[in-house]
């Protein structure tokens, strides 16, 4: 039987967070591997292991006035895989002033722990500097104030979930509310994969639709890495894959030969080029199959493919599965 050892994730905990945030983050992330698996009689494998860490690792009075218990001080944290930055439910003035731990924030971030942060909980991100000339979403309710208080930061507030990925590590900001629920469906895909984040939008029942899928595609795929030059190729074939794209034409757009740019893609992503240009197709092609009925030629021209045949056989070979049998099994429609 397969042991997963759980990754490490750390909920920051502060007066004045919202308490169903706090909660639901650490629920969601404690009962993956867990809830699928005792309604399908399996053995249970807790895929994350979850503490609520505070500033002196005292009690926690949420906004609704209901107290917390911290299960341990952020300060004694030295790594984890993921942080994970709750709403702000007071005033975001009066608990950015109140709650000084940004420097921990910053500490956990040069780790290379992926950080993530839900709604007005972006301000923490970006008072402690993490998200300058990075892109990044709060509610739209606050996106006046952000952009007025943080003009260094690229806003989209009409995004969900935004993602962004230098030598660090990776930082997301969901747009609060339901995205909330986004954000954390995705980051589950992105450390477990995507049948154990389908297994808990099903356990939970969340209706894990999408705003603007093409911003998710590097999700599973863009390791952590400190290749500038493998990360802006990355973002363009991300961004036109359904062009056709030439590894040579890469490699001269980086003025750097074909083979020095399949090197560094191998020690950067281990893949070549032209094997991340077809993940990329692959990962854009299962989230329409996903989202409802789509046939086979409309699929294979959105992702890039004008050789249907060509695109069965790639994705087949991905996915151990037909274009129509992965769409039967993971449709949104049949959840």
């Amino acid at each position: 039987m397969p042991y997963f050892k759980p990754f490490n994730v750390i909920v920051l905990g502060f007066d004045g967070v919202l308490g169903s945030v706090l909660a639901g983050a650490l629920d969601l992330f404690s009962f993956t591997g867990v809830s699928w698996q005792r309604f399908s009689n399996e053995a249970v494998e807790p895929r994350f292991k979850v503490q609520i860490a505070s500033l002196g690792g005292g009690d926690i009075r949420c906004s609704n006035r209901l107290m917390m218990r911290a299960h341990c001080d952020i300060q004694d944290v030295t790594e984890c895989d993921l942080l994970l930055v709750p709403t702000i439910g007071d005033s975001i003035d009066k608990v950015l002033k109140q709650n000084n731990g940004l420097p921990h924030l910053k500490r956990l971030a040069n780790t290379n722990a992926d950080i993530a942060s839900n709604c007005s909980g972006a301000f923490f991100l970006a008072e402690a500097g993490l998200l300058d000339h990075k892109v990044a979403t709060t509610h739209w309710g606050y996106a006046n104030k952000f952009k007025a208080d943080f003009p260094l930061v690229d806003l989209q507030e009409n995004q969900f979930v935004t993602h962004a990925s230098d030598e660090l590590g990776s930082i997301f900001c969901a747009a609060g509310g339901s995205a909330f629920y986004d954000l954390g469906l995705l980051l589950i895909e992105r450390y477990c994969g995507r049948e154990i984040s389908t297994q808990v939008a099903k356990t939970q029942i969340i209706d894990s639709k999408r705003g603007n899928q093409n911003s998710y595609t590097n999700v599973t795929l863009h390791k952590p890495h400190s290749d500038q030059l493998v990360k802006q190729v990355q973002e363009f074939i991300e961004q036109n894959f359904r062009q056709p794209i030439q590894v040579s034409s890469l490699a001269a757009m980086a003025n750097i030969t074909p083979r020095t740019l399949n090197r560094r893609f191998q020690a950067s992503v281990a893949m070549r080029p032209v094997e991340y240009i077809q993940a990329v197709r692959i990962e854009q092609a299962k989230r329409l199959l996903e989202l409802g009925d789509v046939s086979i030629k409309s699929l294979a021209d959105q992702v890039g493919y004008d050789d249907i045949s060509s695109f069965t056989r790639l994705f087949k070979r991905a996915t151990e599965l037909t274009p129509k049998e992965y769409q039967d099994k993971f449709s949104r429609l049949a959840i």
